[in-house]
């Protein structure tokens, strides 16, 4: 059994040398000493015994006569010898003084205990490990657990955000497209004002160009036919007597026109305005009556129609009061 501990122990206890000569000295010291005692104590049981003495003289005496009968005295009290003093009981001398001999340990209970130890410091070390697993796991759940609901908030607060931009969001989109609508009102309003501003600047000076030519002109002295309606001295313009002159007037127009097409114009969209004149040639107004649906061409025309004065006179010798010229975007 000891070599079975040694062998699974990590400490080695060394056989000391003489272990059984030391037994056996110390057994035979143990016997004697125990029979020592047992000897003191049968010679100190004894009672001493008391002892008696008498004296008697070495000289030889003859007896005296007898004397004669003396008078009675007094026979004095016998003397009582002394006793003799006890003898003094003898003192046993104190037995041998027992030298113990160390206590030699045990060396497979030194073991046992040295394994009991290690076991209960291993099962505490176990146990402080499983306490700093279990804390730690603890620890580690609590942390999985905050996170988990910071994730949940923040993907809560994520999700109400978003549920606020929306919110917003689609206000502003109400709000615009509520502006949008009264922007668009107050455009249609305001182009209203604006056409009938416009028609009624036209009707101005439509009315001023007709006084202004019936200053000039005079309307007495016309040659036109009797059911004419027309304010200058003469017909003029195609209707009158030169069907060539609106030919002219346009071809010196187109000259001046500079403008190129965009190609993705689909048709031949065309712009045609009326033109007053002045009896020197000069422009007297310039109106867009149909736009070409291109403000690009139909302001080409116009500047070209501003270059090309003064215009000339027809086959009459005089300049027509006005004219009116159509212009094809393709046709330039």
């Amino acid at each position: 059994m000891t070599a079975n501990i040694q062998n699974h122990s990590p400490y080695l206890v060394p056989q000391e040398p003489g272990r059984w000569r030391a037994i056996a000295l110390a057994a035979v010291v143990h016997f004697a000493l125990l029979a020592f005692l047992w000897i003191g104590v049968q010679w100190q049981s004894k009672v001493p015994v008391a002892v008696e003495a008498e004296v008697w003289s070495m000289d030889a005496k003859e007896a005296a006569p007898p004397a004669p009968t003396p008078p009675p005295v007094l026979q004095p009290e016998p003397v009582t010898p002394e006793p003799l003093p006890e003898p003094k009981p003898v003192i046993a001398p104190p037995p041998p003084k027992v030298v113990e001999q160390p206590v030699v340990p045990d060396p497979e209970i030194a073991l046992a205990k040295e394994r009991k130890r290690k076991e209960l410091e291993q099962k505490k070390l176990d146990q402080e490990e499983q306490d700093r697993k279990d804390k730690a796991l603890q620890q580690e759940q609590q942390r999985k657990e905050d996170e988990l609901a910071k994730k949940e908030k923040a993907k809560k607060d994520t999700a109400d955000a978003k549920a606020e931009k929306q919110k917003e969001d689609d206000a502003k989109k109400k709000a615009d497209a509520a502006e949008a609508k009264l922007k668009a009102a107050a455009d249609a309003k305001q182009k209203q004002k604006l056409d009938a501003a416009k028609k009624a600047e036209a009707a101005a000076d439509q009315a001023q160009h007709d006084a202004t030519m019936k200053k000039l002109l005079g309307q007495a002295s016309g040659n036109g036919a009797a059911n004419s309606t027309g304010t200058a001295a003469k017909s003029q313009g195609p209707k009158g007597g030169d069907p060539g002159y609106a030919s002219k007037v346009g071809a010196k127009i187109r000259n001046n026109i500079n403008f190129n097409a965009p190609d993705d114009v689909s048709g031949n969209p065309a712009a045609e305005f009326d033109v007053q004149l002045l009896p020197d040639g000069s422009i007297s107004s310039i109106r867009l009556k149909k736009p070409s649906g291109v403000p690009g061409f139909d302001e080409a025309v116009k500047r070209a129609i501003e270059r090309s004065a003064p215009y000339p006179k027809d086959n009459s010798g005089t300049v027509p009061s006005g004219f009116t010229g159509i212009h094809r975007l393709k046709d330039q």
